[in-house]
């Protein structure tokens, strides 16, 4: 098979079509969560960094909110303890949420940072607990108790927006600070997605991308050609009663809905698992993944 050359003609025609969009993005704010398998392959994770700076470099405020659940489990693995889940959410105890807050505030969180600057960029590392960014109070499920598991209720944006004025990538680890009662001041361990969608929707930024390891929404799950590229947030119920949104897309559309309902324009599910995916959702004419709009 003869090898695609890439010609000058290819280069301009890619540069050109990315121009409209840096205009119209330029100065707004784009929150991204990263997960999955774009955080733990290191050919895919250089990409998202080279993306990320790249947006910033383009005048993008962006904000990367980040968990970590494969590491977490690898540190429980290693000294011994077993992982318990309720309702498929893992229970948190005091032990398992000193392991949450190394894991994700020190060692993920502070490699992506150095990452980032690596690549030329300027990183800002924080948690939740920071200037009490995320606040939770506890979250049960079903009336389950799931120990140390929040749900985000607010966002001190003041600590983002100081951040992105002064041209950092505020990078987030999904690490929440108790509010409420006796909980007041502890940690709880928090959901990304969520904690994504909460900090995108107090900021009304432009944009919420969530990175994943699927295409975006499928008509029909056995069909990977069955992507929907752009759906209104009033149809999003509708797939979900139909059954077309089911099992772990259902909190990646509740997700959508939240910043959405909070004035964010759009929201995206994309696939973490192609290189370069945020630059192919936000600069091309195709994009890659699923986009639900306002109306």
């Amino acid at each position: 098979m003869k090898e695609h050359v890439i010609t000058n003609e290819d280069r301009s025609r890619v540069l050109i079509q990315a121009l409209p969009y840096i205009q119209r993005f330029m100065g707004k704010t784009v929150v991204v969560k990263y997960g999955g398998n774009a955080m733990i392959n290191e050919d895919l994770k250089k990409a998202v960094i080279q993306d990320l700076v790249l947006l910033s470099c383009v005048g993008i405020r962006t904000v990367l909110v980040h968990g970590g659940g494969p590491e977490i489990e690898t540190m429980l693995k290693r000294i011994g303890k077993e992982s318990r889940f309720v309702n498929g959410l893992r229970y948190t105890d005091e032990e398992t949420i000193d392991i949450v807050q190394m894991v994700l505030c020190g060692k993920v969180n502070k490699d992506l940072v150095a990452l980032i600057q690596e690549a030329g960029g300027k990183a800002l590392g924080l948690s939740g607990l920071d200037g009490a960014l995320l606040q939770a109070r506890r979250f049960t499920a079903g009336g389950a108790d799931l120990g140390l598991v929040g749900e985000v209720v607010g966002v001190n944006t003041t600590v983002l927006t100081d951040a992105l004025d002064r041209g950092y990538i505020p990078v987030v680890s999904s690490v929440a600070f108790g509010i409420e009662g006796p909980d007041r001041g502890k940690s709880f361990n928090v959901n990304a997605d969520t904690a994504a969608a909460q900090v995108a929707r107090a900021l009304r930024a432009e944009k919420l991308i969530l990175m994943t390891d699927v295409k975006g929404i499928l008509r029909n799950v056995e069909d990977p050609d069955s992507l929907i590229s752009e759906i209104a947030r009033s149809e999003l119920d509708e797939l979900i009663s139909q059954g077309i949104v089911s099992k772990g897309m259902i909190p990646k559309v509740d997700c959508c809905k939240i910043a959405l309902d909070g004035g964010v324009q759009k929201a995206h599910i994309i696939d973490g698992r192609i290189p370069h995916a945020l630059l192919l959702e936000l600069f091309t004419d195709e994009g890659i993944g699923t986009q639900v709009v306002q109306g």
